[in-house]
């Protein structure tokens, strides 16, 4: 209640990505504190316990905090207090990366939406990894997304991903490998099954090299139904473990804000409720073209129990939330984590 009647109200009268740095520096501050990871555990109430296991891995829960939110892992604490069962940082790059030029992400508050184009704005992978090994949340799982810099061509990307992997490794439990951003120039091009293969088949190695830790791959919404199931095949083909649908859309259709002001934000991934139907659709699609061969993670427009529930009876093994949290608050994880039983 005190979310959606002052502090949403008060974070809203900001620009999109200065409130966002406000509430990640606050979560930050409060990782810092046990009394105010206490306080937080208090306000939020219990999460019922509901474990799952995916990729190999048993979680408390299905309910977990998406990409984007804190790249370089910055509250993880905080978001153990909140009660999510799991927390993917990044998207971390090898090299430190500023990322595109403000402003770069907008609210859209009539369909309870996002656009971004940040960039892989981030730290880098080493200094991500320092911060997860630093801290000390306890049963909170961390995947690693990884991804290549906007000054890295796709023919050495590879290189990247291995070198983002490798510095983060020891201190997550699993990775996710992004191509399918739509704000990193050419990123999605690594999607085509040429480039998909020889990355996939790459990172699938070096994680069984250095132990075995699983691996997903976050797919797109744009494209066909065919094409995500050749590539969550190939994905299966190449060892991986999991596959994220899905990232943000470059579509804009069906929007109810005036199609001038968003003309006016420009380009950039649209999340939110306008991707609810769309994400549940391709994990429908990923669910039929990998079996049970692999896990899915459902992600794009999660806000309510139903919207869990969607997910979960279209095939998801785990559901995470970005957008959805920004707009209903931190008591979204104990409202919607019981859904998922329902």
């Amino acid at each position: 209640m005190m979310y959606s009647s002052l502090i949403r109200p008060l974070l809203f009268k900001l620009p999109a990505e200065d409130a966002h740095n406000v509430a990640l520096n606050g979560m930050k501050l409060a990782a810092r504190s046990g009394l105010a990871t206490g306080l937080l555990r208090a306000a939020v109430g219990a999460v019922p316990s509901a474990p799952v296991t995916a990729m190999g891995l048993t979680f408390k829960h299905p309910l977990g905090l998406a990409a984007g939110m804190d790249k370089n892992a910055v509250a993880l604490r905080a978001w153990e207090a909140l009660g999510f069962s799991h927390v993917e940082i990044g998207t971390v790059t090898p090299r430190p990366q500023p990322g595109n030029p403000k402003p770069r992400m907008f609210r859209l508050p009539e369909d309870g939406a996002l656009i971004n184009r940040m960039g892989f704005n981030n730290g880098g992978a080493e200094a991500a990894a320092a911060r997860i090994k630093a801290s000390k949340h306890r049963d909170l799982l961390v995947g690693g997304n990884i991804g290549r810099n906007k000054t890295t061509t796709n023919e050495h990307a590879v290189d990247d991903y291995l070198a983002a992997l490798n510095a983060i490794y020891s201190c997550v439990d699993y990775l996710a490998v992004n191509v399918s951003s739509p704000n990193t120039p050419g990123l999605r091009d690594l999607q085509s099954e040429a480039s998909m293969r020889e990355l996939l088949t790459a990172v699938a190695r070096e994680a069984r090299r250095l132990g075995g830790k699983p691996v997903a791959v976050k797919i797109d919404p744009d494209s066909t139904r065919d094409h995500v199931q050749r590539t969550a095949s190939l994905a299966v083909e190449c060892g991986l473990q999991g596959i994220i649908a899905t990232n943000t859309t470059v579509g804009r259709a069906g929007l109810q804000t005036p199609q001038s002001a968003v003309e006016a934000m420009g380009a950039g991934g649209l999340s939110g409720a306008p991707l609810t139907r769309r994400s549940t659709e391709v994990i429908g699609w990923v669910r039929e073209a990998v079996g049970t061969d692999a896990s899915v993670i459902g992600v794009g427009g999660v806000r309510s129990a139903q919207d869990v529930i969607d997910k979960r009876n279209a095939g998801a093994d785990l559901v995470q939330v970005y957008s959805g949290f920004v707009y209903a608050g931190p008591a979204m994880v104990r409202e919607l984590s019981p859904a998922w039983t329902a």
